[in-house]
C-alpha cells in the first residue's frame, strides 16, 4: 500500500446507494443518492479590480498552506481521493507491476573531464541514482556520491554537478524534498573528502570552474534579509568562489540592480579563456551574451543584448565564437562572430536556416553536431566549420536525441537515443571511424515488437495544421472504443519529441493508444510555432488541443466517455482550461501541479518569470481580457457536468505553488453536478517533480492508473 494510502484519515467517499462515515469530516452527509460529496470549502469575501472588473476571488484562503483550516482541508481531500483510488481491486496489483519493470540499471551519459568519465546509475528501484566514474570506459566503476545515504525516505536529491577540468573536484548541488532550492558542496574527488564551505541561495544555478581548479563562478539569490520576501527569487547575482574558502568571502562579479528580474548564468568556454554569462529574463527565449577573459577583472563586454533573438554560444576557436541563434531566422541557423570584429557587417553565416528547426548544436572533433527537428522528431548532422555539409548520423527510427556529450577537442561523443517505444539507449560515435555504436542498452522487460507509432496531422480551429504521435498495439481496430490517453504542454518553447516511458507500457499493453499533440506553444516548427501559442494568442493552445481530441473521436480512434487528457505543469494549465472549455468532449482528466490562477500566478515564486508566455493581468487591460477569459480557476461554471477529474500537486512544490491546484478544486468541487467525482491528490515532501524518490513516483503513477481504470472501467489483462 502506498504511504499516500496510509495517510488518509478516517472517512470514505460516497458513491451512489453507498453509506458515508464522515463523523471526522465535520458530519457532511448525502443530499441525494446520485452526487459526491466533499469536504467543506468556505467562501471568504476577497475581491481585487482590474482595470474596472471586480473579480472575486473566495478561496483565497487556500493560498496559506500552514492554516489549519487548509491543513484540515488538504487532510479530509486526501483521504476521499485515497478511498476512491483504493476501491479499485488493483490498485496493489498496478503497484507491482510498475515496480517489476522498473527494476532495471539505467545510465546517464558518460561526461569526460581530464581523463574521468562521470555517470549517474541507477539500479533499478533506488529512490536517487549514484553518481559514479571510470578511469576508462571499461574501468573499474567507482562511487563519487549516493544521495541514498543522506534521508531515509530518499527526498534529498543530488541535483546539480560540475567537475573541475581535472577531473579531481566536484561542485554539486543538494535539493530537499522536491524544493528547486539548492545548496552547494565542493568533494575532493580522490579522497571522497567534502570542504567545510556550503553555498546557501541557489537556484538553477550554473557552476563554472577555472581551468586552474582553484575555484568556480556561480550564480546565486540573496539571503534571507538582504531584500523583502517578494524579491527572495530576484537579484541573482554572479559570485566568484575559491574552493576551501567559507562563501561570506565569495567575490561578487556581475549584478545588475536596475533590472532585479534579470538573471545571469556563468560559463566558461572550453578553452579556459573567457567567462561569458548567459543573459535571461523569466523564460524568454530571447537572451543576452556577455563576456570577458577569464583572468580579466574589467566590464562585461555585451556581445548580444538581452531581448532581441535567442543566442546560443556553441564554443570558440581562438577569437571565432560560433553561435546558433533565430535573429532573423526562426527556425535558427549558426553564424560565426570574430569577437575582435563583432559589427553586424563582419558576421558569417556558417549554416543557413532550413525547413528543418535548429534544436541544439555543440561542436565535437572541430566539427559542429546540430541536432534537427523534423516534424516533431530529431535528425542528426556533422557539418565542417565552414558549413560544410559532412555527413548525417542515421538513428534508429523516429525519436529523439535525449542528451549528447562530447567536447571540441575529443574524437568521440556519446547520445541518447528514445521514443515511444525505443528505449532510451545510449550510443558511442567514433569520428575516425564514422562508426555508431550502441553503448549501454536498458533491458526492459518489454517487447517493442508488438506496437507502432505513427504521426498524423489534423486540422486546429483556425486552419493550422498541428501533428500528433499515436502509438497503440499493432492491429488496432479503429472501432470508436478503445481508450486513448491524450497528452500535451503547449508552451516555453518546449517541444514535445518523442520518448519513452515505463509508465506508458501499462496503458499500452492494456490495450491502450498514447497521443502527443505537438500544439502551438512548443519550439516544434521554430519561433513562429511558439509565437504563436502566446499571450493574446494562447487560446491557440488550447484549440489546437481541442482538435486533437475531436479529431481521435473522428477518425473513431476513441470516444468521448473513452478519452483522458493528462498534463503537467503548463500541461495541467493545458488540460484544465480545456475541461472547462470543453467539459462534453474528456471521459478523464488528469491534472497535474496546474497553473490554474492566470489573475495571481505572478504573485508566487518564480510566477512572474512566465510573464512572457502568459502576460500580467495588472498590468495591462488587454492582458487581464484574455487572461481571464481562459483563466481555469475563473471559467468553473455551476451546475456543469465535468468529466471525473484528479487534480495533483505537492506540499513543498515552490515552483507551481499548490495553491493553483487546491483553488481550482475547491472551485469544481463546489459548481459540479455531482455526477462525477473530482478528486485532489497532495503529496508530501515532494516538490514540482525534479529529485523525487523513486518510491514516491511509483506511488503516484499507481494512483493515477487505478483512478484512470477505475474510471474507465479498465481490467487489465497485463497485472
Amino acid at each position: 500500500m502506498s504511504t499516500f494510502m496510509k495517510r488518509r484519515a478516517v472517512g470514505t467517499l460516497v458513491l451512489a446507494g453507498a453509506v458515508l462515515l464522515a463523523s471526522t469530516l465535520g458530519g457532511f452527509c448525502p443530499a441525494q443518492a446520485d452526487r459526491y460529496h466533499y469536504p467543506p470549502a468556505n467562501t471568504v469575501e476577497v475581491s481585487d479590480n482590474y482595470h474596472g472588473t471586480v473579480v472575486q476571488d473566495p478561496y483565497r484562503w487556500l493560498e496559506d498552506p500552514e492554516a489549519k483550516e487548509t491543513v484540515d482541508w488538504v487532510e479530509q481531500q486526501n483521504a476521499l481521493t485515497s478511498e476512491y483510488i483504493n476501491s479499485y481491486p488493483d490498485r496493489e496489483k498496478i503497484e507491482e507491476w510498475m515496480r517489476r519493470l522498473w527494476n532495471y540499471p539505467r545510465y546517464t551519459l558518460p561526461v569526460k573531464r581530464g581523463e574521468r568519465y562521470f555517470f549517474s546509475k541507477n539500479d533499478g528501484l533506488q529512490n536517487q541514482s549514484v553518481l559514479y566514474f571510470q578511469e576508462s570506459l571499461g574501468g573499474k566503476m567507482q562511487v563519487v556520491i549516493d544521495p541514498n545515504g543522506l534521508s531515509a525516505d530518499g527526498t534529498i536529491a543530488l541535483t546539480n554537478q560540475a567537475y573541475s577540468e581535472n577531473g579531481k573536484l566536484l561542485a554539486f548541488g543538494l535539493s530537499s524534498s522536491g524544493s528547486d532550492r539548492q545548496e552547494i558542496h565542493v568533494r575532493d574527488i580522490d579522497t571522497g573528502r567534502d570542504y567545510d564551505e556550503v553555498l546557501k541561495w541557489c537556484k538553477f544555478t550554473s557552476i563554472a570552474w577555472k581551468h586552474d581548479h582553484s575555484g568556480f563562478y556561480y550564480d546565486r539569490f540573496p539571503a534571507e534579509g538582504e531584500v523583502p520576501p517578494e524579491d527572495l527569487d530576484a537579484y541573482n547575482r554572479v559570485y566568484w568562489h575559491s574552493v576551501g574558502t567559507p562563501q561570506s568571502q565569495d567575490v561578487l562579479v556581475y549584478e545588475d540592480p536596475a533590472h532585479k528580474d534579470y538573471g545571469s548564468a556563468p560559463t566558461v568556454t572550453d578553452d579556459g579563456k573567457y567567462l561569458v554569462l548567459w543573459m535571461y529574463h523569466g523564460t524568454d527565449p530571447n537572451n543576452g551574451l556577455y563576456y570577458r577573459e577569464v583572468e580579466s577583472s574589467g566590464e562585461f563586454i555585451h556581445l548580444m543584448e538581452l531581448g532581441e533573438a535567442k543566442f546560443n554560444l556553441i564554443d570558440n576557436v581562438g577569437t571565432t565564437w560560433f553561435i546558433s541563434t533565430n535573429l532573423d531566422a526562426p527556425r535558427s541557423r549558426i553564424i560565426a562572430i570574430d569577437i575582435t570584429r563583432p559589427g553586424r557587417s563582419n558576421w558569417r553565416e556558417v549554416v543557413p536556416e532550413s525547413n528543418d528547426v535548429i534544436a541544439f548544436v555543440t561542436m565535437v572533433n572541430d566539427q559542429l553536431v546540430v541536432a534537427y527537428m523534423r516534424d516533431a522528431h530529431h535528425v542528426l548532422k556533422i557539418f565542417d566549420q565552414r558549413g560544410a555539409f559532412v555527413r548525417e548520423i542515421e538513428l534508429p527510427t523516429i525519436g529523439s536525441i535525449a542528451g549528447l556529450s562530447g567536447r571540441r577537442t575529443d574524437k568521440e561523443m556519446f547520445f541518447n537515443f528514445t521514443s515511444f517505444v525505443y528505449p532510451t539507449t545510449a550510443f558511442r560515435y567514433d569520428f575516425g571511424k564514422n562508426e555508431v555504436r550502441v553503448f549501454r542498452k536498458p533491458e526492459v522487460a518489454f517487447d517493442p515488437a508488438g506496437y507502432t507509432t505513427e504521426q498524423v496531422f489534423y486540422t486546429s480551429k483556425d486552419g493550422t495544421r498541428v501533428p500528433m504521435f499515436l502509438t497503440y498495439r499493432k492491429g488496432l481496430e479503429k472501432n470508436g472504443e478503445n481508450p486513448t490517453w491524450l497528452y500535451g504542454y503547449g508552451g516555453f518553447n518546449i517541444s514535445m519529441t518523442p520518448w519513452f516511458s515505463i509508465t506508458r507500457l501499462l496503458w499500452l499493453e492494456s490495450g491502450g493508444i498514447y497521443a502527443v499533440a505537438n500544439i502551438r506553444g512548443g519550439e516544434e516548427y521554430g519561433e513562429e510555432w511558439h509565437q504563436g501559442g502566446i499571450l493574446d494568442r494562447k487560446q491557440n493552445v488550447f484549440d489546437d488541443f481541442i482538435a486533437a481530441g475531436e479529431y481521435l473521436i473522428k477518425e473513431k480512434y476513441t470516444s468521448t466517455p473513452r478519452l483522458l487528457i493528462s498534463g503537467e505543469s503548463n500541461g495541467g494549465l493545458l488540460v484544465a482550461a480545456c475541461m472547462t472549455q470543453r467539459p462534453d468532449l474528456f471521459g478523464a482528466i488528469v491534472c497535474q501541479v496546474p497553473v490554474t490562477d492566470m489573475l495571481r500566478y505572478h504573485k508566487f515564486t518564480i510566477g512572474r518569470y512566465w510573464a512572457s508566455d502568459f502576460g500580467i493581468a495588472e498590468e495591462s487591460a488587454e492582458a487581464f481580457r484574455y487572461l481571464y477569459a481562459y483563466s481555469p480557476l475563473h471559467n468553473v461554471k455551476p451546475g456543469t457536468t465535468y468529466p471525473p477529474t484528479l487534480v495533483t500537486t505537492a506540499d513543498t512544490d515552490d515552483r507551481v505553488v499548490p495553491a493553483h491546484a487546491k483553488k481550482f478544486a475547491a472551485a469544481l468541487q463546489a459548481a459540479d453536478s455531482g455526477k462525477n467525482p473530482i478528486l485532489v491528490r497532495v503529496e508530501t515532501k515532494a516538490g514540482h517533480g525534479g529529485g523525487k524518490p523513486t518510491s514516491k513516483v511509483i506511488e503516484e503513477v499507481s494512483d493515477i492508473y487505478a483512478f484512470v481504470f477505475k474510471t474507465f472501467g479498465i481490467k487489465s489483462k497485463a497485472l
